[in-house]
């Protein structure tokens, strides 16, 4: 090959590469062609409202982990706190990520913050619960 067939191709691809971006986001909806399947992403601990509807105070950490499972992130220089990650992307759409973190103090659960909360229903059961409790302790 010579030298001005190898800068001519080089030119060539060079000039058609950024056209790779343009293919990308062009719908192929409109020619009739199915969009390519982009395959749903899932990484980190599942968490659901019910897993963290049935953390309580004083939990220890096995209860914990038959729970909620092995957490994501293990500090070994605080091993008083459990993070939990999880993220999904489904096909196309935006990264979504969701994110608790357990705090003991020594064996048993002292909190828990992150993006979910311990259901309304929940809490007034628990306020009812311990109602209940003091009551007969009286």
């Amino acid at each position: 090959m010579t030298a001005s067939l190898r800068l001519t191709t080089l030119a060539l691809v060079a000039a058609l590469l950024p056209g790779c971006a343009a293919v990308r986001n062009f719908e192929f909806r409109n020619l009739g062609i199915p969009p390519v399947h982009r395959v749903t992403i899932q990484q980190g601990n599942v968490i659901t409202q019910d897993m963290v509807d049935r953390l309580r105070p004083g939990m220890t950490r096995r209860q914990v982990q038959f729970v909620m499972g092995e957490p994501i992130l293990g500090n070994t220089f605080q091993s008083s706190r459990w993070d939990y990650l999880y993220t999904i992307q489904a096909g196309a759409q935006p990264r979504r990520q969701q994110r608790l973190t357990l705090y003991f103090d020594g064996d048993s659960l002292a909190r828990f913050e992150g993006d979910f909360a311990p259901s309304e229903a929940q809490v007034v059961l628990d306020a009812t619960l311990q109602e209940a409790v003091d009551a007969v302790a009286d």
